[in-house]
């Protein structure tokens, strides 16, 4: 897959919560799990090893700080971290929150769903959780 292919490069990929020269911070539309969010890093590589060692680090304190902000504001039960590509080929990693009531636990969400979601979630989370990545990020590069 090129970058003129990629969706990750054609598309921001969810709403722009952060948005730097190397990478940036969305929150993935996905009502079934509140929260989710996608740190991208935007030079179209496939692997961390693609990146310098100073780059693997800013893009993992992104991704820390993404995962604790989550954890605080959304108050799941679990955080999912994942790096896969393997559809779209373009380094990023999902950091996806999850409770034991919602509409897959303990599988994956990218698994069968297994009922119907009962979360303990209040809209107004998501709009702490816009402006607390914003201001957990300000001093990331």
């Amino acid at each position: 897959m090129t970058s003129t292919e990629c969706e990750l490069c054609l598309q921001e990929g969810g709403e722009i919560l952060v948005q730097r020269p190397a990478w940036r911070v969305v929150l993935v539309d996905e009502p079934a799990f509140p929260g989710y969010c996608r740190i991208i890093w935007n030079a179209h590589v496939c692997e961390m090893t693609d990146l310098s060692a100073i780059e693997q680090q800013q893009l993992m304190a992104v991704v820390w700080t993404v995962e604790k902000v989550i954890r605080t504001v959304m108050e799941p039960k679990k955080i999912n971290l994942a790096s896969l590509g393997n559809v779209t080929s373009h380094l990023h990693w999902h950091i996806i929150p999850r409770w034991d009531t919602d509409s897959h636990f303990p599988a994956p969400i990218w698994g069968e769903r297994r009922r119907d979601s009962v979360l303990p979630f209040l809209p107004s989370r998501l709009s702490l959780l816009r402006q607390e990545v914003l201001q957990a990020c300000a001093n990331l590069i």
